[in-house]
């Protein structure tokens, strides 16, 4: 199954995962979405379309792809992860960011982890980061185990 992951992320946590899903898939390629969001998917068995996710937002980039592409995506085998460093909220962020059609058809959906970095974080993401989450530091939450969990909700 030739398998097409595309992300849209703002600090490179949802690169990470793309990367990870693709290492345990046989025949999987990912792209940016940021470099363009009109990538040629007719060639792909499978889609996977992943965004992080600010203020219970997904990434613009991911947006545009999947309203451009909602009936082509229909059609596939395809898939949708979030990542961010809460994993609560899940359905709700789903609901909120993706059209009914989108989730009635994904074979898997899931909140993967994130990462904050400080230093790749401006200013005021860090003021929030210290104040409301109580870190400071780098972590990183992403989960392999639920990566897992998706490649096989994802095949079944």
């Amino acid at each position: 199954m030739k398998t097409q992951i595309l992300y849209a992320t703002k600090h490179g946590a949802t690169h990470e995962i793309a990367k990870r899903i693709a290492d345990k898939m046989d025949d999987a390629a990912i792209h940016d979405l940021r470099k363009s969001n009109t990538p040629d998917i007719s060639g792909f068995d499978c889609i996977i379309v992943g965004s992080s996710i600010y203020v219970g937002m997904i990434r613009k980039e991911a947006k545009a792809f999947l309203s451009q592409n909602e009936d082509m995506l229909c059609n596939k085998k395809f898939g949708l992860f979030l990542s961010g460093m809460d994993p609560s909220g899940g359905k709700e962020l789903f609901d909120a960011n993706f059209s009914q059609s989108i989730l009635q058809k994904a074979k898997a959906t899931s909140i993967l982890g994130g990462i904050y970095d400080p230093q790749k974080a401006g200013f005021i993401e860090r003021f929030i980061m210290k104040v409301a989450a109580k870190q400071s530091e780098y972590s990183s939450t992403i989960d392999d185990g639920k990566i897992e969990e998706f490649i096989e909700a994802l095949n079944s």
